[in-house]
């Protein structure tokens, strides 16, 4: 990977978003997510992914949506780059695949199969209003969690920068 690559973070949660609050928080992530750098990879649709795009455009950064249909209908006008993919909800596992780290931000059943695949491939998660994870009636601790958007992309980026830094990691 060139050493000016930017690191990318993932944005996930539900469409529609259930609460103002919500809203303004992912806008907040992906306003932090451009000031910071970074590139913002989500699902490209509406709800958080949406309100993520456009904080990012208040930031002047860049956004890439994964889409989960063949056509750029119903992208998120405030994406910066839209990648049609035809592969439904299996497009989660490529925007994981994608990201450095990712937010989770609230969330629906898509947002816990990326929260699952990010687990799984070793791509870190940072949790904000989202999902808690249980095992045999007892809390799993997998991921990070926080409470502001402001600690989200502090922490998305410090996974992200280790997780780089680690051995074959490039």
């Amino acid at each position: 990977m060139p050493a000016d690559d930017p690191i990318s973070i993932a944005v996930c949660g539900p469409d529609p978003v259930p609460t103002a609050d919500v809203e303004r928080e992912a806008e907040e992530i992906g306003r932090r997510i451009a000031e910071a750098g970074a590139v913002l990879v989500c699902g490209g649709l509406g709800g958080v992914m949406d309100a993520a795009a456009r904080g990012c455009v208040r930031g002047s950064g860049m956004s890439i949506g994964i889409l989960p249909s063949a056509t750029r209908t119903g992208a998120s006008p405030a994406l910066t780059y839209s990648v049609p993919t035809g592969i439904g909800e299996m497009r989660n596992a490529l925007i994981v695949r994608a990201a450095d780290a990712l937010i989770a931000v609230s969330g629906g059943f898509g947002t816990l199969s990326e929260i699952a695949f990010a687990l799984k491939t070793g791509v870190p998660v940072v949790g904000l209003r989202t999902w808690g994870l249980v095992r045999d009636g007892a809390p799993v601790e997998a991921f990070v969690r926080v409470d502001s958007p402001e600690e989200a992309v502090r922490e998305a980026l410090r996974l992200a920068r280790e997780r780089r830094a680690a051995p074959g990691q490039a």
